[in-house]
């Protein structure tokens, strides 16, 4: 139906329909964008929530320290990135940025440390040979704190040890230092079970703290009773044993390092606890050295040079070491006119009282009596040589019955105990004696006497010469064919005496006529003592 127009004329304006609503649909356009979108939300959720802390660590420079470039390693897994690496404020220090993962979370406390790890070498070790061909990278040591930091200040030097490392430390007290290191090696029976991780001078300056690390399981071989002491070097002795050259290893030789161990009657003592505090020993027999109580102090006097003689040289007692030389000076005895050398030793009555037959009781009484017994026995103090190559000496107490009788004053400390000129200073008196002597004679006269007696011989020995000579010439021939006749007549003497010879065949037939002549001469002699009439009237025919 056409509109139909209005009262002005004009046609009526058709009125609007409302359409009806539609039902929203997706369409398959939008399938990929949105999952898309899902996927890296998620994948944005994920990276966040494995995400981990960014920390900083500020170093003194950044050689080899590279953003983007350089890891965070612990044990050897890389656990962070370096993302940046600024200069600090006050430009003396650079902080180095990065990100941890969410694994190295836990690691990151307040105790953990952080270093450089890049190409060393030094005496003690060799360490981040590695680097040279995958650069540096920082290395991380776990700490054991409950606290959480983000920043850190980076270690110069990498730590000896780690704190997941199983042993205990301990701590040494010593006078000095000595060749040792960071580092240095710590043996127990030639075998190295630890090493030095700390050093530092004491606040008063009187001594130096050591720190030490004994890995498990040879910490529990620490007891409370242990020695420890320094093995650096060589120790080489000259005794009547023979050269003895003593080291832990070649190592100990160049850097120095220290041994420690146990006495056998202190096996039984328990293990020491951590950071237990023991003193350093100088050497090993030092450190097992049985401790000196009952000390006596006396005063030696000599007149003859001390050269050789150190503080600290033995005191001798027939062989056994009771004592030690604790100073050295010097005197002037106004009443001689003088020059005295004065030498303070310390006497150690127990070194000697363990070696008594039969224990304490049969040690004899001590005291002011004993000792004048024993001085007016002859006790006396002497110098000697302790070793020839060296010309070290010490000092030997002996009995000497022929030594003059001195009064000595047991109140005045401390007790001088008389000494007796060295064996050395006896032989060069006996040298200048026979010097004195050989100076006395009449060297010129001798030499003259010498002289004419030596032109003596010489003629002597030429007439001799000539003699021989004439020998030689006269006799020598006439004694060989004297000598060549003599030859001759033992040969013609061997002849005659052969038993085979026609001499010896006369001589035996010769001998059978004597023999036969004398039995017919027995015969007469029988027959005349039976008939003496038969020399007048004839022997008498016997009848048949």
């Amino acid at each position: 139906m056409p509109p139909r127009p209005d009262r002005s004329g004009t046609a009526d304006i058709p009125s609007a329909v409302a359409a009806k609503k539609k039902k929203w649909s997706l369409q398959m356009v939008w399938v990929v964008p949105i999952v898309a979108a899902l996927a890296g939300g998620w994948l944005a959720v994920q990276a966040i929530l494995k995400q981990g802390p960014t920390i900083t660590i500020s170093f003194e420079s950044a050689n080899g320290i590279e953003a983007g470039k350089t890891q965070i390693k612990y044990k050897e897994v890389q656990i962070g990135l370096v993302t940046g690496v600024v200069l600090s404020e006050d430009r003396k220090r650079v902080i180095a940025t990065a990100e941890m993962s969410k694994q190295a979370e836990g690691l990151i406390t307040g105790d953990a440390k952080f270093w450089v790890v890049s190409p060393r070498v030094s005496l003690s070790s060799v360490s981040g040979l590695n680097t040279l061909f995958s650069g540096v990278y920082i290395g991380m040591a776990a700490g054991k704190s409950a606290t959480r930091q983000r920043e850190f200040t980076g270690l110069e030097v990498p730590p000896v040890l780690t704190a997941d490392q199983p042993g205990r430390h301990f701590t040494l007290k010593s006078d000095k230092m000595g060749s040792l290191d960071i580092g240095a090696p710590i043996y127990l029976r030639q075998v190295q079970v630890g090493q030095v991780v700390a050093q530092q001078l004491d606040k008063d300056g009187e001594g130096v703290t050591i720190q030490v690390f004994i890995n498990a399981p040879h910490d529990k071989f620490v007891k409370t009773r242990s020695r420890f002491w320094e093995a650096s070097g060589l120790d080489v002795s000259l005794n009547a044993s023979g050269f003895q050259v003593n080291t832990e290893s070649f190592v100990a030789m160049l850097i120095g390092g220290l041994a420690f161990g146990t006495s056998l009657d202190a096996q039984d003592a328990p293990p020491a606890d951590a950071n237990a505090i023991f003193s350093l020993y100088p050497n090993r027999a030092e450190a097992f050295k049985q401790p000196d109580v009952a000390v006596q102090r006396f005063r030696l006097l000599f007149r003859e040079s001390i050269r050789g003689l150190a503080v600290g040289a033995p005191v001798d007692f027939r062989g056994i070491n009771i004592g030690e030389v604790k100073s050295i000076g010097v005197e002037y005895d106004q009443k001689d006119k003088q020059v005295l050398m004065v030498v303070d030793v310390d006497i150690y009555a127990e070194r000697m009282r363990a070696r008594y037959v039969g224990g304490e009781k049969a040690a004899p009484e001590r005291g002011p009596r004993q000792l004048q017994a024993f001085l007016a026995g002859g006790l006396r103090a002497q110098l000697r040589t302790g070793n020839l190559l060296t010309g070290q000496l010490f000092i030997a107490l002996d009995f000497f019955p022929n030594a003059p009788k001195v009064k000595v004053d047991l109140t005045k400390l401390p007790v001088v105990v008389p000494t007796m000129p060295s064996s050395l200073i006896g032989l060069e008196e006996s040298f200048s004696s026979i010097l004195r002597k050989i100076d006395k004679m009449p060297l010129d006269e001798l030499t003259a006497d010498l002289r004419q007696t030596m032109q003596t011989l010489d003629k002597t020995l030429k007439s001799v010469d000539q003699l021989a000579v004439n020998f030689n010439t006269n006799v020598a021939p006439e004694l060989s064919a004297a000598m060549a006749e003599g030859k001759k007549a033992l040969t013609t003497a061997q002849d005659v005496l052969a038993s085979e010879s026609p001499l010896q065949q006369d001589l035996r037939n010769a001998l059978r006529e004597i023999a036969r002549a004398a039995e017919s001469l027995r015969i007469l002699a029988d027959m005349l003592d039976r008939q003496p009439e038969a020399l007048i009237r004839g022997k008498k025919e016997t009848t048949p």
